[in-house]
């Protein structure tokens, strides 16, 4: 409580004024909270002022109430921007954001419970700023980040009135706002990193870092397949007793799942020194392999007795050594029956060599 208490006087949200007979006097009381981390792990206590904006008059003491929140399409559009591009993605959380939006109604306000003025007990707070629980109070905010985004240079979304965008030469952020929670990307990680000095230089706010946790939504950057594994990738596991063990169960799996023997085959090649690198593709595997658990190998009777191979090779694709990686799979009426991965020993002799 004193925590919060301290935040609203150095804010100054208010001005002590005698009351009178006029004034439409809005009651507050304290809410507590814990609030969690995404794992659930308590990230910490807070006490909360809030004012009771149900005894608030429409018209004397409030006009506009609406504050424009992100549209969940605006969201996934910027988050394909972001993976197709290969953007950083930041989110900031403002501290006491509501108390950072200046009210252009009169209102009055009860001094809180637990903390009256000794010397004035009978007086009233006139609001300077807005508080949580006024009717007012997200559309004060949302105006008070719009009026400093837009002398920045940023442009409001014609279609998404909380979507903010700068554009300057080749530089391109997008600022995106849900209440007090903000996620910034661009084209500039330096460009991003000045914006947030600027917000934080204006505003309290908390740099989250890497998006994380967004509107109930966890993200994540996922290794790709298509990004190669090689034994100086990542740093060195502690102890890679527990990757070997790992790999070494997905050799009994790959039995009737041909759908992970490339996996399978290439993570076994650092089975000598595991990195971190590597330890992550093998939970991706895993991941893939908990959400896939009834797949199998079909056998059908009716499916023609009828032989087929295919074959591949990525010529010399391992960076490491430029040693061939050769795959293949038989299939009899329709079933596999056999399938290997594994590196070739021998690369592609020259024409002299091969004659």
């Amino acid at each position: 409580m004193q925590t919060e208490y301290d935040a609203l006087c150095r804010n100054h949200t208010w001005d002590l004024v005698p009351s009178s007979p006029g004034q439409n006097i809005v009651g507050c009381k304290w809410i507590f909270r814990i609030k969690h981390l995404p794992d659930g792990s308590i990230d910490r206590y807070k006490a909360r002022l809030v004012a009771k904006g149900f005894h608030q008059r429409p018209g004397q003491d409030f006009s506009d109430t609406f504050s424009p929140v992100i549209k969940p399409v605006t969201v996934r559009v910027i988050l394909t921007l972001v993976v197709s591009r290969g953007w950083s993605l930041r989110q900031l959380d403002i501290n006491n954001a509501f108390l950072q939006g200046s009210l252009s109604e009169e209102v009055f306000l009860s001094q809180p419970p637990g903390c009256v003025d000794k010397a004035h007990p009978t007086h009233v707070c006139h609001l300077r700023k807005a508080l949580y629980g006024l009717k007012q109070a997200p559309r004060a905010w949302y105006n008070e980040l719009r009026t400093f985004l837009l002398s920045l240079g940023f442009l409001n979304s014609v279609v998404d009135a909380s979507l903010f965008i700068f554009r300057h030469g080749i530089t391109t952020l997008y600022l995106l706002v849900y209440v007090d929670d903000i996620i910034v990307t661009g084209s500039s990680p330096d460009a991003i990193s000045t914006l947030i000095s600027r917000l934080a230089a204006k505003f309290s706010l908390k740099d989250m870092g890497n998006l994380t946790y967004f509107l109930g939504v966890k993200s994540w950057r996922l290794l790709m397949a298509s990004v190669p594994l090689t034994r100086t990738s990542g740093t060195p596991l502690p102890s890679p007793t527990e990757y070997r063990q790992l790999v070494g169960s997905l050799q009994y799996l790959s039995i009737t799942r041909p759908d992970v023997a490339f996996a399978t085959n290439k993570l076994s090649q650092f089975m000598q020194a595991p990195t971190t690198t590597h330890w992550s593709a093998l939970k991706r595997l895993l991941r893939y392999l908990a959400g896939t658990s009834t797949h199998g190998i079909h056998i059908s009777a009716s499916s023609p007795l009828v032989f087929h191979a295919y074959s591949d090779a990525d010529w010399a694709g391992d960076t490491d050594d430029y040693v061939s990686t050769t795959g293949y799979i038989l299939y009899l009426g329709g079933t596999p029956i056999s399938w290997s991965s594994r590196k070739q020993q021998s690369v592609a002799r020259s024409s002299t060599e091969s004659e």
